[in-house]
């Protein structure tokens, strides 16, 4: 049986149609700079904590406390520890304290050297922040695709900051699963996968939680921004590719639809609250 934990790590604000643009959304649209501030939205940020027989397991790590310091929005803390006023002006963040992940690991007794995995669906600052705080886990991974597209958007969308001193490793493809023939199938048994669902950003992943009767949890990350998002086949306002964010949206709409799905979950959905689910 495995045991997820669905936390929050604080919320990100940014305009609305950078989640739920659309296929006709431009990017100058979804970055806000259109939209007045009083119309921006705060979101949830995720993190998953899996408890596995053949190990511990992290998805996503969320804001670092640094960016939110007293548990408040912090302009000047959240500009150095992004690293980047552009991105900045595209996403705000706060912090309650204790939602850091290192700090919610504390509260349930664990230290960042407990974690068997870091599992990082992409590379974007509401996801990887946090990575530093969590940089003793004896494995951190994520798709080489996605480091490549940090190098090639590092300017503007991505900092090498928020994971430099981290001993971060790619994984290699061992599967086809999914709307780009691509996954990674962590323990070798089909209980965890990695699944690319490019379009967002190239190296984007799922992550699908199966047991052994077949039913499966699926944590979409930025694939989708809500369940509405799949069941209006909503695209959101940041992609690199539009039709391949479209296609991993329908496999995201399949997958959630099918009799064997316990619970579909956005990394950004406000109808998503704390809690933990037994597989």
């Amino acid at each position: 049986m495995m045991k997820i934990h669905v936390w929050h790590t604080g919320e990100v604000r940014v305009s609305p149609y950078l989640p739920f643009g659309g296929d006709n959304c431009n990017l100058l649209k979804a970055s806000g700079l259109t939209t007045p501030k009083k119309d921006w939205i705060w979101l949830p940020v995720s993190v998953y904590l899996i408890e596995h027989p053949k190990g511990l397991i992290l998805v996503d790590t969320g804001w670092h406390r640094y960016m939110s310091p007293e548990g408040v929005y912090d302009r000047q803390a959240q500009i150095k520890s992004l690293g980047s006023r552009v991105l900045y002006n595209v996403n705000q963040g706060r912090i309650p304290l204790g939602e850091a992940v290192d700090e919610q690991l504390a509260a349930n007794g664990l230290k960042p050297s407990d974690l068997d995995y870091v599992l990082l669906t992409h590379l974007d600052c509401d996801h990887a922040n946090g990575l530093r705080a969590v940089k003793d886990a004896k494995h951190i991974l994520c798709a080489a695709e996605e480091l490549e597209c940090a190098r090639k958007n590092g300017f503007v969308r991505y900092k090498k900051k928020w994971w430099e001193g981290v001993d971060l490793k790619t994984l290699v493809w061992n599967g086809n699963e999914g709307p780009a023939g691509k996954s990674f199938d962590l323990f070798g048994d089909g209980s965890v996968k990695m699944i690319n669902i490019p379009g967002h950003c190239d190296g984007l992943c799922a992550v699908k939680l199966t047991n052994a009767d077949g039913r499966y949890v699926l944590l979409f990350s930025d694939g989708g921004y809500a369940t509405k998002s799949w069941k209006e086949m909503i695209t959101s306002g940041v992609s690199l590719d539009k039709a391949k964010q479209r296609q991993s949206l329908e496999w995201i709409r399949e997958q959630s639809m099918d009799s064997r799905c316990i619970e579909s979950l956005a990394t950004h959905d406000c109808d998503i609250k704390p809690h933990v689910i037994e597989l």
